[in-house]
């Protein structure tokens, strides 16, 4: 479907969606921002420090706004915040940013989130679910009343996520896809992108494809011998654009830190270089 950015489309009784002005390669359409309740209002992702953002979402809720929720730090989903925060004096709840790359190092959660955490209201019941693996701040949110669970990053509708070392973590991240279907999902949205049906398909999907991909690992390893990172990308990746090989690296290099941990994999730190494991 089309998206129009700045614009509060309302996708049940209790949830709206404004979808910021970042489109690209790695936003997608560009982030959602979900607006939950009516009454008393839970900003879900308030996405990038985009005065026009900002200002479309006051809009659609302003004074009403109680809370301002975070799946993870990262720059397109967190920095507007600050702004929200101050404008409405709402509460902000997430996990403080961890000390790794393209983080958000502005957020400050008066509430700093743990698993199973609620936030209960008139309106809604909305329950953390802790899901590292893109980073390992991530949460994702079971509204319950409606059956939706918000992905954040954890799962995207388009394309799949990066895994980010060091905080990112590839074994974290298929374990916690597995738990999202101890929930009774009926409907998944995304931090970028429409909604997903049929979530139990899209989540084994989503597993299965990262098995395949650490087949690929494995089988690279195998062709190439001990190599490094920017060799093994090509040969793993062949399927994707090579434009978009840096990022990949970084999922590459989260697959490589499983397979290590596991016993499969031996990593020289010396010259950055990888090999199979003997025996």
């Amino acid at each position: 479907m089309m998206f129009e950015h700045g614009v509060a489309f309302r996708l049940n009784d209790r949830v709206r969606r404004i979808v910021a002005p970042n489109p690209g390669v790695m936003t997608g359409p560009g982030t959602n921002t979900y607006l939950l309740g009516d009454e008393a209002v839970a900003v879900l992702d308030p996405g990038p420090a985009e005065q026009s953002h900002i200002d479309a979402i006051l809009a659609a809720a302003g004074e009403r706004i109680r809370w301002v929720v975070c799946t993870h730090t990262h720059p397109d989903h967190s920095p507007a915040w600050q702004a929200i925060a101050e404008a409405t004096g709402a509460e902000a709840i997430g996990g403080s940013p961890p000390d790794d790359m393209f983080q958000d190092d502005t957020f400050a959660p008066v509430r700093e989130l743990r698993h199973d955490d609620v936030l209960s209201t008139d309106e809604f019941t909305l329950r953390a679910v802790h899901t590292p693996g893109h980073v390992g701040n991530h949460f994702c949110f079971f509204l319950e009343e409606e059956g939706v669970m918000f992905a954040g990053d954890h799962i995207m509708n388009g394309s799949t996520v990066v895994i980010i070392p060091p905080s990112g973590d590839m074994k974290a991240y298929i374990e916690s896809l597995q738990r999202l279907l101890d929930y009774p999902l009926r409907a998944i949205a995304p931090g970028h992108g429409d909604l997903m049906g049929d979530p139990r398909a899209v989540v084994e999907w989503l597993v299965e494809h990262r098995l395949q991909r650490e087949a690929k690992v494995l089988s690279g390893l195998v062709a190439l011998g001990r190599c490094s990172l920017d060799e093994l990308v090509l040969n793993v990746y062949d399927d994707v654009d090579s434009s978009l090989h840096k990022m990949a690296r970084l999922s590459l290099s989260a697959h490589l830190i499983k397979l290590r941990d596991e016993g499969r994999a031996t990593e020289h730190a010396g010259d950055d270089t990888w090999e199979l494991r003997a025996g």
